[in-house]
């Protein structure tokens, strides 16, 4: 049973996380889709959800203000209206340029795979952690609504960008090393797993892989993601 309400006060796709994330904690509430532009939130759950509950789990937020929408406010189905690939191009942009300088320094180098694959986990993972640390809070708050350690332990989602960074720097001063390549594979393969539940489960939420700069859509890009850092950080265990 699907319940819609206007949430005026959303601003930016963390607002839109914080707000999904606060009304799936309702009781009997599977999923929650957020329409920013409209600021529509429909609530699918077993039962019909009333908007004093919404407004309720919504009160230690006060910017965000609670009140019915019709039935044909809801966001659309993402059948009908599918992502286009123009909304992965920061991700596109990001994964060239740190190919590029990679590239760039495995040619000045020793021109070798494993000296290309070091430059671009380390650049991979300061770059990401960049864009987490413009907003911590926000990101936080979008991951803990995905992933299994953040949503158990909420202090996890704010200590999560500092872990990128420092596997940024271990991968640019120590390379592969098998504690950094561990490492590596045990971090984002956790991760991972939380992404592929939450895609399998048809979730529309956000993608917090670069903060809340860019509206991302949990995706299969996403898992890909995930899955090419441990496929290349499993490469660099192997004798």
């Amino acid at each position: 049973m699907k319940s819609t309400f206007k949430i005026d006060g959303m601003t930016c796709s963390g607002c839109a996380a914080k707000v999904s994330h606060t009304l799936q904690q309702i009781e009997g509430v599977s999923a929650v889709e957020i329409n920013l532009d409209s600021k529509v939130a429909a609530l699918q759950a077993e039962r019909a959800i009333l908007r004093d509950e919404a407004a309720m789990a919504l009160a230690p937020y006060p910017k965000y203000a609670v009140s019915d929408a019709p039935d044909f406010s809801a966001p659309s189905s993402p059948k009908l209206k599918p992502v286009h690939w123009r909304t992965y191009w920061p991700l596109i942009l990001i994964g060239l340029f740190v190919s590029a300088v990679a590239t760039g320094i495995c040619w000045k180098t020793d021109g070798t795979m494993t000296t290309w694959m070091e430059a671009f986990m380390g650049g991979f993972f300061l770059v990401f952690s960049f864009f987490k640390f413009l907003d911590i809070q926000g990101f936080a708050t979008s991951y803990r609504s995905y992933d299994l350690l953040a949503k158990a332990l909420p202090a996890y989602g704010y200590a999560y960008p500092f872990l990128e960074l420092g596997l940024g720097l271990a991968w640019a001063f120590w390379g592969g090393t098998f504690a950094v390549a561990l490492s590596t594979v045990v971090l984002m393969g956790f991760s991972a797993i939380g992404v592929i539940l939450a895609v399998s489960q048809k979730q529309h939420i956000q993608c917090a892989c670069l903060g809340t700069v860019f509206n991302l859509p949990m995706s299969t890009v996403t898992i890909i993601e995930d899955l090419l850092m441990v496929a290349m950080a499993c490469a660099l265990l192997l004798p």
